[in-house]
């Protein structure tokens, strides 16, 4: 699977938008190249909500666990829970000490945010594309349920709008 190919697939999901920092945009040059993905009807980056889904192309300071500064290489990162991140890395929750975070196509425990539920895949291909592809869809209807509950939430006590 190709980046543009799983870019493809994502960018099909209703109310989905995608953050996509470029050179010279107002976002850190870090961030040039990566792709941040949120649900949200309104077609707004939401606020105070972090991506439920992320694609890095580079190492980050901090997170350089996955190599993925040799050109080609790239990671899908995956909020999934903690239950489901240890079905899919075969580990306990949240553990990530036996992991070699750069193996390619194989799921493993996000290397910084593992012990909250994150995967990660760098470059997935035949072995774990096409569950990929459910995790992300998944993963995005999570985040319309947090929002429809947080939509729910804000209406609760608020008088109903003139007609």
């Amino acid at each position: 699977m190709t980046l543009e190919q799983l870019l493809d697939a994502v960018r099909n999901f209703d109310d989905l938008v995608e953050l996509a920092p470029v050179e010279g945009s107002d976002y850190p040059e870090i961030s040039w190249g990566d792709h941040f993905f949120y649900y949200d009807p309104d077609a707004r980056i939401p606020d105070n909500v972090q991506p439920y889904t992320t694609i890095v192309t580079k190492d980050y300071p901090d997170n350089e666990q996955s190599a993925l500064n040799p050109a080609g290489r790239w990671r899908v990162n995956v909020h999934v829970g903690l239950s489901r991140s240890a079905t899919l890395t075969g580990g306990t929750p949240g553990d990530i000490t036996a992991s070699d975070f750069r193996a390619a196509d194989v799921f493993l425990p996000h290397p910084v945010f593992g012990a909250l539920g994150w995967i990660a895949v760098v470059n997935p291909g035949p072995q774990t594309e096409s569950t990929v592809i459910e995790l992300l869809r998944a993963a995005h209807g999570e985040a319309r349920r947090r929002m429809d509950r947080r939509s729910d939430l804000n209406a609760v006590g608020k008088p109903a709008p003139d007609h």
